[in-house]
């Protein structure tokens, strides 16, 4: 069985990319390109189930990708320093440039001035601007329009379209032997993680009514049977686990077999073996009985217990703040912001961004707190919306507590 790996940056360097990564037996890839590096993070989360792994073009889109939190699997970029760099300026050299009056985005001084060092070149009037979260192409441009008329590095095709007609700009293009750098160091980290993520899981299910249950399991890619005392032992991986509980954070399946039977208790072990699992789903569903009638848990090695849903399940409305706040983790007094939010909202969707303003937190803090209401059956998503610059869409939610 091979490995997948999600190619992103722009069109013409996805497929050279992909190439180099194909020349590895038994690595496939998925070629995912873009118009502008603000996409990448939409394009990692709408195809983050068909790969093992994210091989980026460059720096920005992984940077961005992973501020946006949507990166789930193993990820690399690929690193312009060192040889591609040092092209870059002979190849400048050869047009008749002046390399060292430069412009430089993206890489880092100390780093430009490293390989400047190593090709034996001043770099007191070379100009850098070393990426950081938040900076954007209108910036970079910005940034090589100052000053007198010099040569440009960019990383960055939209910076490239944006300056080629008004002055010498060169586009660095990663080199074949950084993409297969890049590349062993992401099948390395997939591997682990492939690893990782085929632990075994077990989970040990009390339910009055296992009706329903047959279905849950095949949600969770995992076999379902009869255990002793009437208990069903639902056996999975770590990695199916981990997904559908949002990260360890809850477990929606409580929820759903808890509308129709008023005790629920589920213990999940996650070890190396399946005694090793079994041991600590005892554990956890021991833990469980000792919480209520509703509850789950998930036990690790090393004594670690995570409770993933430990409420009464009631309808929404009927619950008290306190009760929800437990279940989320959220403060009652967020809660109360957001049911203001929702108020005013009437019966329309809100974004991401909204959210976060009545909150006054960041937009990232807003995504997880929603993530968490989505988990317990709260909010719901109902579509995306752009954000009219050069950022990520913005998520549209409907509260429903």
């Amino acid at each position: 069985m091979g490995t997948v790996i999600g190619v992103v940056g722009p069109h013409d360097l996805v497929d050279d990319v992909a190439a180099v990564c194909e020349e590895q037996p038994g690595v496939s890839t998925l070629r995912l390109d873009y118009d502008h590096e603000s996409q990448a993070p939409a394009i990692v989360e709408a195809h983050a189930a068909a790969v093992e792994g994210w091989l980026f073009t460059g720096i920005v889109p992984y940077m961005l990708s992973r501020d946006a939190e949507v990166l789930t699997r193993p990820a690399e970029f690929v690193d312009y320093l060192g040889a591609t760099l040092l092209s870059a300026l002979v190849r400048l050299q050869h047009e008749g440039q002046d390399v060292t009056r430069l412009s430089i985005d993206t890489l880092s001084t100390a780093e430009v001035n490293a390989t400047f060092a190593e090709a034996g070149l001043p770099a007191g009037e070379v100009r850098t601007l070393p990426y950081r979260p938040k900076t954007t192409s209108q910036q970079a441009v910005a940034f090589h329009r100052k000053g007198p008329a010099h040569a440009v590095i960019t990383c960055l095709s939209s910076v490239h379209e944006a300056l080629r007609d008004e002055m010498h700009v060169l586009r660095l293009v990663p080199s074949v032997h950084s993409v297969r750098v890049a590349l062993r160091q992401l099948l390395l980290s997939a591997e682990g993680q492939a690893q990782e993520d085929a632990q075994i899981a077990l989970g040990l299910v009390e339910v009055e009514n296992g009706e329903g249950l047959l279905r849950e399991a095949a949600a969770l890619g995992g076999t379902l049977a009869a255990f002793r005392g009437g208990t069903h032992l639902l056996v999975t991986t770590r990695g199916p686990l981990y997904e559908a509980t949002g990260g360890f954070a809850g477990l929606p399946m409580l929820t759903r077999l808890a509308t129709d039977n008023d005790m629920v208790r589920v213990g999940f072990g996650l070890g190396r073996s399946a005694a090793e699992a079994e041991s600590l789903a005892r554990r956890a569903l021991a833990r469980a009985r000792r919480i209520g009638p509703v509850a789950a848990v998930l036990s690790l090695r090393a004594d670690t217990d995570i409770v993933l849903e430990s409420a009464p399940v009631a309808r929404a409305e009927e619950q008290s703040l306190s009760v929800i706040a437990r279940r989320v983790g959220l403060s009652v007094s967020t809660l109360e912001r957001l049911q203001e939010a929702r108020t005013a909202a009437g019966d329309e969707p809100l974004t991401t961004r909204e959210i976060a303003d009545r909150l006054a937190v960041q937009q990232r803090t807003a995504r997880r707190m929603l993530h968490r209401l989505e988990l317990a059956g709260l909010a719901e998503r109902t579509g995306n919306l752009s954000s009219g610059s050069s950022g990520r869409p913005l998520t549209l939610y409907r509260l429903t507590l």
